[in-house]
């Protein structure tokens, strides 16, 4: 999906906008360049240069609407693979945003890792390495493997990629949870990686989480009875409205 939250796509959808592809950006694409008025976009995870040159070739118009901070984190591979580096991505290797990523490392020299057992996994990389994150991971996550990373491969630039909107929202998590919130709800998508992370960061607090897509989800009845201080927040990709 161009964005992950079911009510907005399904906004997007009675606007005519419609979702075609697949998540691993693989698949062909049967779209008649004579389509008038129709326009192609890249979704907010990004595509690899390779697909992204295929999407130029297809004759229609084309917008990029990749998230500026996995632009970044683009530019950062690419910078790096010009100067040989081997690239290590920190994330899901089955998230679209990642997939994308993995394409502007040199070929063979990128890898994804998301444990210490991935990291150990590794064959003896030779040469420098730089590290990179997918945009939603947890920051103390993500500095712990980096940490592990850098004692098997000295030669390694660490590379803080995680999305400023994401680290704002994890820290705010906390923070409801030391002002006193009895549970968290937290709304957004099931299927969006930086929604699914706050409702575990929640968790973590110690404190029930309640993680939900709209408010018909919840009975608001049985949390007042239950609690009197409630911390609401929610994920990136969640509309205000």
């Amino acid at each position: 999906p161009l964005i992950h939250n079911s009510q907005m796509m399904s906004r997007l959808k009675d606007e005519g906008i419609d979702e075609i592809g697949d998540y691993k950006s693989e698949s062909s694409l049967n779209i008649n360049p004579n389509c008038g008025d129709c326009v192609l976009v890249v979704r907010a995870h990004g595509v690899s240069p390779e697909r992204r040159k295929y999407l130029k070739d297809l004759g229609v118009p084309l917008k990029d609407a990749t998230c500026p901070d996995v632009g970044k984190i683009a530019g950062q591979i690419k910078i790096h693979a010009t100067k040989n580096f081997t690239v290590l991505i920190v994330g899901d290797p089955q998230h679209p945003e990642v997939m994308g990523l993995l394409g502007y490392a040199k070929k063979g020299k990128g890898f994804v890792v998301k444990s210490f057992a991935d990291v150990d996994n590794l064959p003896d990389i030779q040469g420098e390495i730089c590290v990179v994150s997918q945009s939603t991971m947890f920051t103390d996550d993500y500095r712990e493997i980096c940490e592990y990373i850098k004692k098997r491969f000295p030669k390694t630039v660490v590379i803080d990629t995680i999305c400023g909107a994401t680290k704002e929202r994890q820290k705010d998590v906390n923070t409801l949870a030391q002002q006193g919130a009895q549970a968290i709800i937290v709304i957004g998508g099931r299927h969006s990686a930086n929604t699914v992370k706050l409702a575990i960061m929640a968790r973590r607090t110690g404190l029930e989480c309640f993680h939900v897509e709209t408010v018909a989800e919840l009975d608001v009845d049985a949390l007042k009875k239950k609690y009197s201080i409630i911390g609401v927040t929610a994920g990136g990709s969640t509309p205000h409205l």
